[in-house]
């Protein structure tokens, strides 16, 4: 409890502007910039560097945007915006999340192949994120689905799976419910909105029966 007896709101939870659209939403779904010494615009992924943060946006659109003038618009001053700015942030995102997704897999919080994904979806295991490749077997994807409650992303490649799940490559993976997969969630969020991934029911998101 805070003081006066409300409840202290998450630092995740809390809203902030995106200053390209105006709109207010958790921090979670928002990506933070700064801007450094040399009033050069930094993207804080991880939301821990010092200084007035500037929220955008987890779109490649927004950040579009952000790069043409908003940035010195919202800091009041000319800045410096990098090149590749937009396309660092999708790294720094894919990182991020992969990162956490290889914390699962080492927690005995993730499984990765057809089989053992299957399993965990029909055995009983509360499953918290279904991952699948961008680039694997349309047909393949289909025969597994996702749970209700669960959430689904196809933005990563099968080399950047791999790279999480300690292999070459990775069509099909699952997390189990905790907070580790929680975060997985934010930031795959994130990245499947810079990456503009669509498809099938799968790829939006939607559950699909099991047979």
């Amino acid at each position: 409890m805070a003081r006066g007896g409300h409840n202290k709101v998450r630092d995740d939870e809390a809203s902030r502007k995106c200053i390209v659209t105006g709109e207010a939403q958790p921090k979670s779904g928002l990506i933070r910039f700064v801007v450094g010494p040399d009033n050069q615009v930094f993207p804080d992924v991880l939301g821990k560097l010092p200084g007035r943060g500037m929220y955008v946006s987890a779109t490649r659109k927004a950040l579009d945007a952000a790069t043409k003038g908003q940035f010195s618009r919202s800091a009041k001053q000319a800045v410096k915006v990098p090149e590749g700015l937009v396309e660092e942030v999708e790294r720094q995102l894919a990182r991020h999340a992969l990162d956490l997704i290889a914390m699962a897999r080492k927690a005995g919080r993730a499984v990765c192949g057809f089989e053992k994904v299957k399993g965990w979806l029909a055995g009983g295991e509360q499953v918290r994120v279904l991952v699948q490749a961008s680039d694997g077997s349309e047909r393949g994807k289909t025969k597994l689905w996702t749970p209700e409650g669960a959430r689904y992303f196809g933005c990563f490649t099968a080399e950047e799976l791999g790279l999480a799940f300690g292999r070459q490559s990775v069509i099909h993976g699952a997390l189990a419910t905790g907070g580790l997969s929680n975060r997985v969630v934010d930031e795959a969020t994130k990245l499947r909105g810079l990456r503009e991934v669509d498809g099938g029911d799968a790829a939006s998101g939607k559950d699909i029966e099991a047979k």
